[in-house]
């Protein structure tokens, strides 16, 4: 039997999510999560897709080797080790590329030291993803391994939508510009998007926006990313659980001159005080809907500034594109909180946007269209499947072929 599994890893300062995929129809074989790698109270729940029950795992794991040994021997319980010949390669999620990686890449010695190179702009994520590459080799040096970065589909962004208007020596020198984030899920989605519609993706424009904790919104014309919301970093854009998205720069000296803060205390504010949770305390949508249906009005107030600057990106975003032929919510928030969908469309009737209260009131963890047949642009669900997207970009890879449809 040919190599036609995949193993997509997901590696974080303290944690590795994976899962195993077969790749001649997409099926999950395996999936886990081992969390509070480097504590004594470390946690591993593995689940074999064909039993569906599953196993836990508590106490200490040192480090990443560890805990990749431990979802080896789970893996190995199954008959799915990762001694297998049938694993064609392990597909590693980098969250930054910077310019030069614009598709998923096979890594050597090279690509290691550039990922490397770019944890200045990436200082939580870029480390973690190292780890997870650098222990997968040495259980698999035998073994493909292949970086899909988070950044990549945005590298088709026009200088004029990547550049900021700052001094050019100055931005090129520290590598200031936006890169934009979600990568993977913008491209699944807008391809699944224009797949629902009947259509080629290169025949589709479509506005993705992914909202979970952390949030962004894509312009995809034809299949290539033109604008997205998030930046050097993915503080920018829109309003997410904890960061606070587009404000004026001046805040920050403000902040620093008569608040007295350092720079990592605004930092901290920004990144994880910030957004809805700043606003209201909550940042779970389900919470704030919740107390908005008790009459709280700092919820409602929070509820209505996230949707305000979702309009805008929204409206923004028909402009760049010109013509748009769907909206695609996506990601925890964009898949199950209905007001959420309803709320960001209303008003934009004379974009052609509508949704049809009933169709959008369904739950459903398949693609679906929430727009009346009559509306001119298509609005949609479509839950994002960032796993599957690194494994087909993987296993395309290594097979040789650029076919990701």
């Amino acid at each position: 039997m040919s190599s036609s599994r995949v193993l997509v890893l997901n590696s974080g300062s303290s944690s590795v999510k994976y899962q195993l995929l077969d790749m001649r129809d997409g099926s999950r074989l395996a999936v886990g999560l081992v969390e509070r790698i480097g504590e004594e109270t470390s946690r591993l729940k593995h689940t074999p897709l064909a039993t569906g029950e599953s196993r836990e795992w508590t106490g200490a794991m040192a480090d990443h080797e560890a805990a990749l040994k431990a979802v080896s021997e789970e893996l190995t319980r199954d008959g799915l080790g990762l001694d297998s010949p049938e694993l064609a390669a392990i597909g590693h999620r980098v969250v930054h590329g910077g310019k030069l990686f614009t598709e998923p890449t096979v890594i050597d010695d090279a690509v290691l030291a550039e990922i490397e190179r770019l944890i200045p702009v990436a200082p939580l994520h870029n480390p973690a993803n190292l780890t997870g590459i650098r222990t997968a080799q040495a259980l698999r040096p035998d073994l493909p391994q292949v970086a899909v970065f988070d950044t990549a589909f945005h590298t088709t962004m026009p200088e004029s939508a990547a550049r900021y208007a700052i001094d050019v020596k100055t931005a090129d020198e520290h590598r200031i510009r936006r890169y934009g984030f979600h990568g993977t899920s913008h491209a699944y989605v807008s391809r699944a998007t224009a797949e629902l519609l009947g259509k080629d993706p290169s025949d589709v424009n479509v506005i993705v926006l992914h909202l979970g904790n952390g949030a962004s919104a894509s312009a995809v014309e034809g299949g290539r990313c033109v604008d997205t919301s998030m930046g050097l970093t993915p503080l920018e854009g829109l309003v997410m659980g904890t960061r606070s998205g587009d404000m004026d720069p001046a805040v920050i000296f403000h902040l620093m001159r008569v608040g007295g803060m350092s720079t990592d205390e605004i930092d901290t504010l920004l990144n994880k005080k910030s957004g809805l949770i700043g606003l209201c305390g909550d940042n779970d949508m389900r919470e704030i809907r919740r107390r908005i249906d008790e009459g709280d009005e700092q919820a409602q107030l929070a509820f209505d500034i996230y949707i305000h600057r979702l309009k805008k990106y929204i409206g923004a975003y028909y402009a760049v594109l010109g013509r748009v032929d769907a909206v695609a919510f996506t990601a925890g928030v964009g898949e199950n909180a209905s007001p959420v969908r309803e709320a960001a469309v209303a008003g934009l009737e004379a974009l052609g946007l509508a949704v049809d209260s009933e169709l959008n009131a369904v739950r459903s963890d398949e693609p679906r269209l929430i727009s009346p047949e009559s509306a001119r642009v298509a609005v949609a669900v479509v839950p994002t499947d960032e796993e599957l997207e690194i494994a087909t970009q993987t296993y395309a890879l290594v097979n040789g072929s650029r076919n990701l449809t």
